[in-house]
């Protein structure tokens, strides 16, 4: 087992690694920019190195002052987190290069799964149900109108090295294909360095319906249900739960087989979460993340199971824990994401922290680096917290959120909280009925005029 970790991000995700290493004996060491000398992440670590100036990219992207942290600590293995580095295969290389372990996937895995397209046909090729749509990138506007007319309107263009919405566009008709292709070329291009788009069957009503995997890197490999994170505004989540409630225990067993067969075939090393967009019973894969997903927490409440650990475990050759046969769910999970932003139109608002009170009792959990008197910087992500509530069943988990809700502080800056009691006062989302589009929706018809 290593005796010292470098946790190569910042924020709540640090503190979740800082607080496993912590049970598991092991050191850990925070690395930060000068914005965040004063983080939770750095005074909760055993040992912390200050890695450059507050932008990303002089800092928790700057590969070189990462290795040097682990060299200045004599860390023998980094954890990535999510976001940053955490699905940069380069970066995976550069670690092994220098004699030390990344606690995560291999370069390899991390390059096919990255770029859309050959993850799609990875997939498809290990049996994993996709989208209809090009076989490859589309590189004209004539090939473009032949797909989207062999698969049928609506159509969705997207960049292949895509994320979080960017170099994505919809055409519902053949006249208005030549712009949506154009646009996402563009954003792609500008976003990623890449105008490479591919087609897909737009769905008119799907839920995003993600499986947890996780592998031993040896063949061996298991599932951990389903997340239903269907409640997204602009593709990102913001409201999460586990089991989905559309989705039975046959299905779960079903779809959650096909997943880890595929990573068991690939020989795929630790967490990995696969997402599909789910139809009027049909699974459609989007891609895999080859890394901790942010809404982990309710996997590990459903489950029983520490991730972290779980990855740290493998990734320093142990055998894996996690048995099929004992991984059985227990109970309902429900997570938000609290972002430093202004309602209603999700405007960041960094600042300073005056007071802060996180909710407890029974089946709560608070992922948060805040404290009274925390500036929240302005370079980074807006998330600063999740909410995370655990319940026999979903209408328990459903009270406590809400009564958990009611007693969190955070004060000094604005927030999402407010949205989230709003929402549980929705029929739609008390029967567990939405889609993907529902909270866009929502948010449009209270929009003001």
């Amino acid at each position: 087992m290593f005796k010292k970790i470098l946790i190569a991000n910042r924020g709540e995700i640090a503190l979740r690694i800082i607080r496993a290493c912590r049970e598991m004996g092991i050191a850990s060491v925070a690395v930060h920019s000068t914005a965040d000398a004063d983080a939770m992440h750095v005074r909760m670590a055993d040992e912390s190195v200050c890695i450059g100036p507050p932008p990303g990219s002089e800092s928790y992207l700057h590969v070189p002052s990462i290795i040097s942290a682990c060299e200045i600590s004599g860390a023998e293995a980094i954890h990535p987190g999510y976001g940053f580095l955490s699905e940069n295969a380069a970066f995976v290389q550069i670690v092994q290069d220098h004699g030390l372990t990344f606690i995560g996937p291999t370069a390899e895995h991390i390059r096919i799964m990255g770029d859309k397209i050959t993850a799609k046909d990875t997939m498809k090729k290990l049996g994993v149900p996709c989208v209809p749509g090009s076989d490859g990138g589309v590189a004209t506007l004539e090939e473009a109108h032949a797909v989207s007319a062999q698969i049928g309107y609506p159509v969705i263009i997207k960049a292949t090295a895509g994320g979080g919405g960017r170099g994505m566009k919809l055409a519902r008709t053949a006249e208005e294909l030549d712009y949506a292709f154009r646009a996402a070329r563009s954003e792609a291009k500008s976003a990623f360095g890449n105008d490479e788009v591919y087609i897909e069957k737009y769905l008119g009503r799907p839920r995003h319906i993600e499986i947890q995997v996780f592998g031993d890197g040896k063949g061996r490999a298991v599932h951990l249900g389903e997340r239903d994170c269907s409640l997204q505004r602009r593709h990102q989540k913001v409201f999460e739960e586990a089991p989905g409630p559309c989705i039975d225990a046959e299905t779960r067993a079903r779809i959650g087989a096909t997943c880890a067969e595929a990573v068991a075939a690939i020989n795929y090393a630790g967490a990995g979460t696969i997402e599909f967009l789910y139809e009027d019973g049909e699974f459609y894969f989007i891609e895999m993340n080859t890394r901790l997903q942010v809404e982990h927490p309710v996997t590990e409440a459903v489950y029983g199971v520490d991730l972290v650990r779980e990855q740290i475990r493998v990734a320093a050759g142990l055998p894996m824990e996690l048995v099929q046969e004992d991984l059985v769910p227990q109970g309902h999970a429900i997570e938000v994401r609290i972002n430093a932003e202004r309602l209603p139109n999700f405007s960041p608002c960094p600042g300073r922290v005056t007071a802060y009170h996180a909710p407890g009792g029974l089946g709560v959990r608070m992922d948060s680096a805040l404290y009274d008197g925390y500036a929240i910087p302005p370079y980074y992500d807006s998330l600063i917290a999740k909410l995370i509530v655990h319940g026999r069943d979903r209408d328990e988990a459903v009270a406590r959120l809400r009564r958990s809700l009611g007693e969190l502080i955070v004060d000094g800056i604005d927030t999402t909280v407010p949205l989230f009691p709003m929402l549980l006062n929705e029929p739609d989302i008390l029967k567990g009925d939405y889609t993907i589009h529902w909270l866009e929706k929502w948010l449009a018809e209270r929009a003001p005029s």
